[in-house]
């Protein structure tokens, strides 16, 4: 028996789809806690912003700072310093992601401590 395919609203659509790039956006293990450090911090060097985040392989901080400033998250700096240093900050698109993480921890933080309770 062949399922009947049951078509979406446009408003539907486009919420799944705006849902969808906002995954594609943030995936990977590191992205949207380094955009919380970088809100929370303010402007980070690589080596302060790789301390704080604990466990981060240098490549692949570097990898995901790379994708957050392809995507205008993410500014990078240079200084004109020896040796040179390179400084990482939100832009402002960056920084508008600001709701979508605190609304996560907030669901993060009500989850384990529902997982403590045993509920």
């Amino acid at each position: 028996m062949k399922k009947e395919r049951v078509e979406l609203a446009p408003e539907c659509k486009n919420h799944l789809r705006g849902v969808k790039d906002t995954v594609y956006l943030l995936e990977g293990k590191w992205k949207t806690i380094i955009i919380s450090h970088l809100y929370f911090g303010g402007k980070m060097r690589f080596m302060d912003l790789r301390r704080q985040l604990e466990g981060v392989a240098a490549k692949t901080l570097s990898k995901e700072l790379k994708d957050l400033e392809m995507n205008n998250l993410v500014r990078r700096t240079q200084n004109n310093t020896m040796p040179v240093t390179v400084d990482y900050e939100l832009t402002d698109f960056g920084k508008s992601l600001h709701d979508v993480i605190n609304t996560m921890a907030k669901w993060g933080i009500e989850y384990r401590e529902r997982l403590l309770q045993g509920s």
